[in-house]
């Protein structure tokens, strides 16, 4: 093509700029002006798209949040007299007071903010702080509520501090085995084997501390455990490439044929020798520990509590903050392309199991040494399956699969300091109650979490 074939386009008359009428603006953007304030500038509105998952998880949970609205307002009818709430410490040398409180206008109250919270939810589809605050709301709702209901016309009060410090003990291993499965699945390799390491843990940690007499011996037992049973895992479902959720019900069916076994043969032989094993000391924090009510409760702990406890920011610092962590996230996202530029995929998820194992093996230990300091068949008591759950709910992020955990321990706390109160609900479901919140939780809860996109998937190198 010719120079005199090409077009040049003409300065719009419209824009004095262009045609040349005006000259052009000085260029102020390196003297620290605003470029959106120059003239031409135009601003960009960025327009928020509401993902299929995002709707469904806001949907879901707004029905879920409107059903139990629904059911406090129901339980309106049923509620007579008042409820007594009673705060002491964990030791109860001391009452600090009971609140009374009537209880139809309370648990109308919560109704009243769980309709308008699940309101708030279904209509926070832009504003992220509005569901936010529409759960929270929402949660607190729930549970004043609840209680108020169960807790109106008894004779005896609600006791809030031994549910909280049930909460707590329940909630320990429950954490650890929650950070065990984020550590393994944030690699690629599915854990369902949490059960069976934390039955293993609690059955070497307290054969080993029956044996030693020594705390430091029974914990170091029990991570050897752990590690052991998430080696076991690991062979098979990384080496093997075995299905990882049917090797993962493998290992829970052969740790509890196991324990079982040396149980009859050991621990059922000679309790004395076998299955007497120390349990930690209380260790109270100085300064806080003699806050009223809390401190007995939050800050006068065994070692294990506060283990928990620090290793919810430890694992996220391992995983959102160093090299190492990066790793695991891109081998459990996408390991070809992790493969590609030079790193382990089967050595990034080895050392992931094993690190997990460690957390498992710790949270096994807690059932004996941290509580009762005896091995019975099956003490974990689905524990292990529990913390799952909790894991998959907290989007597999360590701070929320914790909270996730407590929520799961304050409800099973919560069906064994309902019975003394005598409430129309039956104890059966009152043990049920855990559960079924289980399932509850994580159908309505479940539509917007994202698993590591290879978690499951084996690496098979070309």
């Amino acid at each position: 093509m010719s120079p005199n074939n090409i077009r040049v386009p003409r300065p719009s008359e419209s824009d004095p700029v262009a045609a040349g009428v005006v000259p052009p603006p000085a260029d102020d953007s390196r003297d620290g002006a605003d470029p959106r304030t120059l003239p031409g500038a135009e601003e960009i509105e960025l327009v928020h798209i509401e993902s299929r998952e995002a709707r469904t998880h806001r949907l879901s949970t707004s029905v879920l949040i409107g059903l139990m609205a629904v059911i406090l307002l129901w339980l309106v009818t049923m509620t007579s007299g008042r409820a007594k709430f009673s705060f002491a410490d964990a030791l109860a040398t001391h009452k600090l007071g009971t609140i009374t409180a009537p209880g139809v206008p309370v648990v109308l109250i919560s109704g009243l903010a769980c309709a308008i919270a699940a309101v708030g939810f279904f209509l926070g589809r832009t504003r992220k702080a509005v569901s936010v605050t529409s759960a929270v709301v929402a949660g607190a709702a729930i549970i004043v509520g609840f209680l108020t209901w169960a807790a109106a016309g008894a004779d005896l009060p609600f006791q809030v501090a031994s549910q909280m410090q049930g909460t707590i003990a329940l909630a320990t291993p429950l954490i650890l085995g929650a950070l065990c499965g984020v550590m393994c699945e944030r690699s690629g390799v599915v854990n369902v084997a949490i059960e069976g390491q934390m039955l293993t843990a609690a059955f070497g940690s307290a054969l080993v501390g029956s044996l030693t007499h020594s705390i430091t011996a029974a914990i170091l037992a029990a991570v050897i455990a752990g590690v052991a049973m998430a080696a076991l895992l690991a062979v098979f479902a990384i080496k093997y490439v075995v299905d990882q959720v049917v090797m993962g019900v493998v290992v829970n069916l052969f740790a509890a044929g196991l324990t079982g076994f040396l149980y009859n043969q050991l621990m059922g032989q000679d309790t004395e020798k076998y299955n007497s094993a120390p349990i930690m000391n209380q260790i109270a924090i100085p300064g806080v520990s003699k806050i009223p009510f809390l401190g007995p409760v939050l800050f006068d702990q065994t070692i294990l509590v506060y283990v928990a406890v620090c290793c919810i920011p430890l694992v996220y610092l391992l995983l959102w903050h160093t090299r190492w962590g990066l790793r695991v996230r891109s081998v459990g996202e996408h390991p070809e392309a992790a493969d590609t530029v030079g790193i382990s995929v089967v050595g990034i998820r080895w050392s992931a199991v094993l690190a997990g194992g460690v957390l498992a093996g710790l949270g096994g230990a807690y059932f004996t040494i941290g509580t009762v300091g005896s091995f019975s068949k099956d003490i974990t008591v689905g524990n292990g399956f529990i913390a799952l759950a909790a894991l998959i709910m907290g989007r597999w992020r360590p701070g929320l699969a914790a909270v996730m955990a407590l929520f799961f321990a304050f409800l099973t706390q919560l069906s064994t300091e309902l019975g003394p109160l005598g409430t129309p609900m039956p104890s059966q479901f009152l043990l049920l109650l855990p559960y079924l919140a289980t399932i509850v939780a994580v159908a309505g809860l479940v539509g917007k979490v994202r698993a590591p996109a290879a978690d499951g998937t084996p690496f098979i190198k070309e």
